[in-house]
């Protein structure tokens, strides 16, 4: 008797845990889930950290530890978006320890794929499949779910994604068409069309990338995946050198970029640095400077002034569960450790961003003058055929190319006549004296004087060149 009783007893609570679950996962894992795709996809940051702020606090309520987890998977996936790298391992560390002892087996699937996905962002190829596997593995011990399909979607998606940085391409490819069966939106297809084309296959990675880019278009939605399949269409077109199709949907995808940046933040640099190629193709200089600079300053701004911002935003989270670690576990050692913790980690990550910024500035500085000196060779030309024909306009054009280098010979000596000025000129254009002479109609020898008495005006060692000299007066 007493065993049936025991039985029935087990039966009892096995139904009503089974049951709450299907509960939670109805009223509050689908809706956060289907709600957060949403605002990722659509860029709006604000509703997508509110939408899990207020989930949090409702999984607090009810005493739902895994709901917890799911608000912490979604935002540390929205940094990895982000580049937030170090703010996405504390949301991910967080997330691990309530999921430590789970049985929820869809949310440990969600948190493996998202977390390889954080990997492959740091280049850890074999780690990011490892938890991809696991993410699989999850998915298959899991019963009846309306999320198994989105999951099932995100992590075929996503191992095609580390098989292509793996170089095990033919698996890859199988695993794009498995997830493009459970995909309407075109987003594997600007993935299939991206994997092509880079096997070298222009013709399937047009037919792909035209599938997604009418879908995106039927869509009719300013999203993700409008922005990826516009963007992947216009690096389409440039390598199949149709510039001005191009520019239009680059242009396209620089608008919908407008909407979803705040998301979709690391779009915008290679928006610019693609439209910056269309016209240095089509040989407009001006655009391809402007666009060099932009994407420079988008560089600088997703690194530095929009991740300051998040940080806050993030930081407001965090302290807001760690007021409910203090609650639960009235361990305030703890909380101290982790804010330490933390702390360290940003300034890590904060010196590290500092040091990376400092180099790719530096790179871009660089890329930027061969721009710019490529613009200005049609001037310098302009300036250099007046200076042949010895016309007076030659001394102030060459000063509006040249302001820093008349300003710094008459900080050495204030007293130089404007003829002094010009003779000057033409040395800093390395014309030589034989053909000083000829454009200004002098003799050879009187070219020389000159030169003697520019040394002295100058101050010129008489050990250093007067061209190197000149050169080096920048």
């Amino acid at each position: 008797m007493i065993r049936i009783f025991l039985s029935a007893l087990l039966i009892i609570l096995v139904s009503c845990h089974s049951h709450s679950q299907e509960e939670y996962e109805k009223n509050f894992d689908a809706p956060l889930l289907n709600q957060n795709e949403k605002y990722r996809l659509s860029g709006e940051y604000d509703s997508l950290v509110n939408l899990n702020k207020r989930y949090y606090k409702l999984a607090d309520k009810i005493n739902y530890e895994d709901g917890k987890a799911l608000c912490y998977i979604n935002l540390a996936e929205l940094n990895i978006s982000l580049e937030n790298y170090q703010k996405s391992q504390i949301l991910f560390d967080n997330a691990k320890e309530i999921m430590k002892d789970s049985e929820n087996n869809i949310h440990k699937a969600r948190f493996y794929n998202v977390y390889g996905r954080f990997n492959l962002e740091l280049r850890r190829f074999d780690k990011a499949f490892e938890y991809n596997s696991k993410a699989m593995d999850c998915l298959q011990k899991s019963g009846k779910s309306e999320l198994k399909n989105y999951l099932t979607f995100n992590i075929y998606f996503r191992r095609a994604l580390y098989l292509v940085g793996k170089k095990q391409t033919k698996q890859a490819l199988e695993y794009f068409h498995k997830a493009k069966k459970l995909d309407n939106t075109g987003l594997t297809d600007c993935a299939i069309s991206d994997y092509v084309y880079m096997s070298k296959n222009r013709d399937s990675a047009f037919k792909y990338v035209t599938i997604a880019y009418n879908k995106a278009r039927d869509r009719g939605k300013e999203d993700g995946i409008a922005l990826y399949a516009n963007t992947i269409m216009g690096e389409y077109y440039i390598a199949d050198k149709q510039y001005d199709k191009a520019e239009e949907v680059l242009k396209q995808a620089l608008k919908i970029d407008a909407k979803t940046k705040r998301i979709y933040a690391y779009y915008g640099k290679y928006i610019y640095n693609d439209l910056r190629m269309v016209y240095e193709h089509l040989g407009d200089k001006k655009k391809a400077y402007f666009y060099l600079n932009a994407y420079t300053e988008a560089r600088d701004k997703t690194n530095t002034a929009l991740l300051a911002t998040i940080n806050l935003d993030m930081e407001s989270f965090i302290k807001e569960s760690r007021k409910d670690s203090e609650k639960h576990k009235n361990n305030i050692q703890w909380v101290v450790l982790f804010s330490l913790a933390g702390l360290s980690l940003l300034g890590v990550y904060g010196w590290r961003m500092i040091s990376l910024l400092k180099k790719r500035k530096a790179a871009l500085k660089k890329e930027s003058e061969n721009l710019k000196n490529q613009i200005n060779d049609n001037s310098q030309e302009e300036i250099m055929e007046l200076a042949r024909n010895n016309d007076p306009d030659f001394i102030d054009h060459f000063k509006e190319a040249y302001p820093d280098f008349i300003n710094k010979l008459l900080a050495i000596n204030p007293n130089l006549e404007n003829s002094e000025l010009v003779f000057c000129a033409m040395l800093k254009l390395h014309f030589s004296s034989k053909e000083i002479a000829n454009y200004t109609l002098v003799q050879h020898r009187t070219v020389q004087q000159k030169k003697y008495r520019i040394r002295k005006r100058l101050n010129i060692p008489t050990e250093t060149d007067t061209y190197q000299f000149f050169d080096d007066l920048n």
